[in-house]
């Protein structure tokens, strides 16, 4: 599994190292850091860690040998060039070309999955970078359409798929299309069978206050999301909907749940996990998976960030989780 560093001035970089270096992710995987190996030394100092850190030229060669950690080398910074807790164009470019990195060791068949610590969006927006989330970005890495690939949100046993995210509420409406939405099922359907979940159920989620209520409250579940539900079903899915957004996640027996907005299911997974979210990138054929919270550059090579998510995270990714 390759692990992208996210940005080389927040906590990313020490929370790859304890992930990599954690008995659970030993168990399930080999593990290969993908960064600037400078930096990765810089953090390993800062949090205490004396594993010795090995370059390999391509990521199959990990061996994740006890007490070492491998690394996909990539040169991001010059001696001296490099400030932890700084935001930085330089750092967007690092954290972005990290995860460009280990998608394409993915997609040339050197690792199986890739995970990312956490960007920083002000960095990237320093670097002069389009970017709305890891999903578009995954997308136009693999030569897709950024339609046709959607977050999908997990913790616990919970998974939350979102039909549009990182997009003013304006935009979204019209994202909200029929199509649209019956594709971001689909994705769900494929994404949880690949995870290994034969026959999954998935709930979805109206736009509108209990799912318009008949009209009442708006007709756009009626004309829209309810046939697109159809044609999911006509598919092959397992989905039922719409359902009032506010209650929808108290529904048992369901493997996954759509949302048409962001905030639909970020507000319920902050909520209730805040620290322990992970974001999987489905549609895609690489299986990208980053975690959800921030990239901590208050804390940044001080050893206390917390790697759970990303731990998580690696057990999902594995079918363990």
């Amino acid at each position: 599994m390759a692990i992208a560093l996210g940005d080389p001035a927040g906590i990313g970089p020490e929370l790859a190292l304890k992930a990599a270096l954690h008995p659970r992710t030993r168990q399930l995987c080999r593990p290969v850091l993908v960064g600037d190996p400078g930096v990765i030394a810089i953090h390993a100092a800062g949090a205490g860690i004396t594993a010795r850190l090995v370059e390999r030229a391509d990521a199959a060669d990990a061996e994740a040998l006890p007490d070492t950690v491998d690394i996909l080398p990539r040169q991001h910074f010059a001696p001296g060039e490099f400030a932890l807790s700084s935001v930085t164009a330089r750092n967007g470019r690092a954290a972005l070309d990290s995860a460009a990195a280990a998608i394409a060791a993915a997609r040339t068949g050197q690792v199986h999955a890739v995970l990312a610590a956490p960007m920083n969006q002000t960095a990237i927006a320093a670097a002069g970078i389009a970017f709305d989330g890891y999903p578009t970005f995954v997308a136009r890495e693999c030569g897709m359409a950024e339609e046709d690939v959607f977050l999908m949100l997990c913790f616990d046993t919970t998974r939350i798929v979102h039909v549009t995210l990182h997009v003013p509420v304006a935009r979204a409406l019209q994202l909200l299309t029929r199509d649209r939405i019956t594709a971001a099922i689909l994705a769900a359907d494929s994404a949880l069978k690949r995870l290994g979940i034969a026959k999954p159920r998935i709930a979805v989620g109206g736009l509108n206050p209990h799912a318009g209520e008949g009209g009442l409250f708006g007709t756009e579940d009626d004309t829209t999301t309810a046939p697109a539900i159809a044609a999911a079903r006509a598919a092959g899915a397992q989905v039922d909907g719409p359902f009032g957004a506010d209650t929808m996640f108290h529904k048992s027996g369901y493997d996954a749940f759509t949302v048409m907005l962001h905030d639909q299911g970020h507000i319920a997974a902050k909520m209730v996990a805040a620290h322990r979210t992970a974001g999987l990138t489905i549609g895609a054929p690489v299986l990208f998976s980053s975690v959800a919270h921030g990239s901590g550059h208050d804390i940044a090579g001080r050893g206390q960030a917390n790697p759970t998510a990303m731990i998580e995270a690696v057990a999902r990714l594995c079918g363990a989780g």
